[in-house]
């Protein structure tokens, strides 16, 4: 049963008003904490850990010192040490530079309506809200109450996911979405074992339940073209012949390499997998994956992300 008294709350690690890559229209899109995929390539790495993270903002830094006489330990540019939840906020609540900021913050479903709710006017041209992460539906209550709260309001509801939720949880969403936005990213499961840590097999069967009749419509499925995992002709072949045989009319976008993910790496803690940053796939290159995609059951226009082109 969804909550949607207004006072559900989860955790959320960023709102991106202006979109317009998450959906239909500009729309604004709420960036949910929590993710069971890792990834290697992960864009949204402040978003995998459901728990919060202090982070360090280096540009903003004025190197006045004051964090480190609050705790001692505290030394940016290092390894941020383990503090209590009240001993960071401290530390936080000194910095004249607001360089020492949480991951992320809990907000109540009415909390993140009254956001989204600023870019009404906005939304009367095609736009709306989307959820995105990490994975909103590792936040399935919250996520479905916002979902059904928006609606409520009006607006145009969207949700970009990776499939890996339980059926019901992925059915109930459905529901309340205008539009999914569905990643298949790698079709071989031994693959997509080695490049994310979990098998694909719910992630297929959650495509099984979209790509009928009764959903089809309002689905676009989405394959990440990543250098030395998902962007060789074999996987987006095996994709294409999946998803088109499923529903031959599907929406199929390819979605370009973006370079900027590495950067949020240092402020998370994490090493970026690729020393050096690839570069996005140039137009020819990607046109050569669209033939693959058209002549493996794709039938309607192959869409592409054209930004980092």
């Amino acid at each position: 049963m969804t909550d949607n008294s207004g006072s559900a709350s989860g955790a959320v690690f960023d709102i991106r008003r202006f979109s317009v890559h998450d959906g239909e229209g500009i729309r604004t899109t709420v960036f949910l904490k929590g993710c069971p995929l890792r990834c290697r390539w992960c864009q949204n790495p402040e978003g995998l850990e459901s728990r919060f993270k202090p982070v360090w903002l280096s540009g903003a830094c004025i190197h006045c010192g004051v964090c480190t006489k609050i705790e001692a330990a505290v030394r940016p540019g290092s390894a941020l040490p383990e503090l209590t939840p009240r001993a960071w906020d401290a530390v936080m609540d000194a910095c004249p530079a607001k360089a020492l900021v949480w991951d992320g913050r809990i907000m109540t479903v009415d909390e993140v309506i009254t956001e989204v709710a600023k870019d009404a006017a906005f939304f009367a041209y095609g736009g709306g809200l989307t959820l995105s992460g990490g994975e909103p539906l590792a936040q399935p209550g919250f996520a479905l109450a916002l979902l059904e709260k928006a609606r409520g309001a009006g607006f145009h509801t969207a949700i970009e996911t990776s499939l890996f939720a339980p059926a019901e949880v992925v059915e109930s969403a459905v529901a309340l979405c205008d539009t999914i936005i569905a990643d298949c990213k790698i079709f071989d499961e031994a693959r997509h074992i080695e490049a994310t840590g979990q098998s694909n097999g719910i992630i297929l069967q959650n495509l099984r339940l979209l790509l009928t009749e009764r959903y089809a419509r309002k689905v676009l499925i989405r394959t990440p073209l990543i250098p030395a995992f998902t962007a060789d002709e074999e996987n987006i072949a095996a994709i294409s012949a999946f998803v088109s045989g499923l529903y031959k009319d599907v929406d199929y976008e390819l979605l370009n390499y973006n370079p900027l993910g590495a950067g949020k790496y240092p402020l998370t803690g994490r090493e970026y997998y690729f020393t050096e940053n690839p570069k996005p796939f140039t137009a020819e290159e990607t046109r050569r994956f669209k033939d693959v995609a058209r002549k493996n059951g794709i039938t309607k226009e192959v869409l592409y992300d054209r930004v980092y082109a």
